[in-house]
């Protein structure tokens, strides 16, 4: 099977930007890309996404990676591409998204829960699998679907995961994380989400024995 694979950033984390309003953007997203959060996730359920998502690709440097989360529809996955978006998150398992994401060259990641989503994500061609809510499967019983999973996925565990307890996860060998309140909530400042984000990389890094 044939898949986009996962850029090899410096950390596989993905800042989760939900609720963002694009003129929060600039200084939000320079403010995660330079404290090294290079994965940027914009979830469509946030005011005006596709301009926040364009904003955000046409700021950061080639390495980053920006793009979409709660992706429904194939027509939405041709707005992220018009948009520039190059990382497709979502919250279900939709062949035909994760399909016509391929086609564009997107990362992909899309939601998973039990072994059946898994193994339907990994068929269409997924770079790698969100398991959500993971605070609900905990690092035991992702690992556990993991042993019947393609290899080269990348495993992501979000929902209820920050830098309070990313050595649970990492103890287990999962590495990479989609993190959302813990690093950002409407409203909050750059200066805010700096801070959160400086401390979120110090534990990762601590976790990972960086």
């Amino acid at each position: 099977m044939n898949r986009i694979p996962f850029p090899p950033i410096a950390r596989p984390l993905i800042a989760i930007l939900r609720g963002i309003r694009p003129e929060e953007v600039e200084p939000i997203v320079g403010t995660l890309i330079e404290a090294g959060l290079t994965a940027i996730e914009i979830p469509l359920n946030s005011p005006e996404p596709f301009r926040s998502i364009e904003i955000a690709a046409k700021m950061a440097p080639a390495d980053c990676l920006i793009g979409a989360g709660t992706v429904l529809t194939v027509e939405a996955v041709d707005s992220l591409h018009a948009a520039g978006g190059k990382l497709l998150v979502t919250p279900n398992v939709e062949p035909d998204v994760i399909r016509r994401a391929y086609d564009y060259g997107m990362v992909t990641m899309p939601g998973v829960f039990t072994p059946t989503e898994a193994l339907a994500a990994a068929r269409a061609g997924a770079t790698g699998l969100k398991f959500f809510p993971a605070s609900v499967l905990g690092p035991s019983g992702i690992n556990a679907i993991r042993a019947v999973l393609p290899p080269e996925l990348v495993i992501a565990a979000v929902g209820g995961v920050s830098d309070r307890n990313f050595a649970d996860y990492t103890k287990a060998g999962i590495t990479a994380f989609g993190l959302g309140t813990s690093l950002y909530k409407p409203g909050m400042t750059a200066a805010e989400v700096a801070e959160r984000a400086k401390a979120t990389i110090y534990a990762y890094d601590a976790a990972i024995g960086a």
